[in-house]
């Protein structure tokens, strides 16, 4: 009988450490799979962040050209609204993957993009495909 129980103990016990080896085997891959699926997620969302800010940067920076030849009082509201859309562009931290308001401060120039369009009184769509990305009218 006690070499029974010896032959149960050794198959429970090879179980057991079969189990164990198999969990970190598996949490080894997983975590290496993980690491490349995170840095090509995080690669391809800051490329369309990147992307966005800088179809915002060149629209602006385009409008102020022409409207600082020509600003009018009646400008001077959009001017207004450009500046800040500017400034807020300039100060968007690009180098920093790891800042807490990155979402907001996004949001915030979508709004101002949005409310100097509306100034404009013209539509954007901004599209961001496998051709590359853009503004369209």
């Amino acid at each position: 009988m006690a070499g029974e129980q010896d032959l149960l103990d050794a198959v429970v016990m090879a179980d057991e450490r079969f189990h164990g080896e198999g969990y970190r085997e598996g949490y080894e891959e997983g975590s290496s799979l993980g690491m490349i699926e995170g840095r090509q997620h995080g690669t391809l969302h800051g490329a369309k962040v990147g992307s966005e800010i800088g179809c915002y940067r060149g629209f602006a920076l385009a409008w102020r050209g022409l409207l600082h030849g020509r600003a009018t009082e009646r400008d001077s509201k959009k001017m207004k609204v450009l500046e800040a859309l500017i400034g807020m562009i300039q100060k968007f931290p690009y180098d920093d993957p790891t800042y807490d308001r990155l979402h907001e401060d996004l949001d915030r120039i979508r709004g101002k993009f949005k409310q100097f369009c509306s100034l404009l009184n013209v539509q954007p769509d901004f599209k961001i495909s496998t051709e590359g990305s853009g503004l369209s009218f």
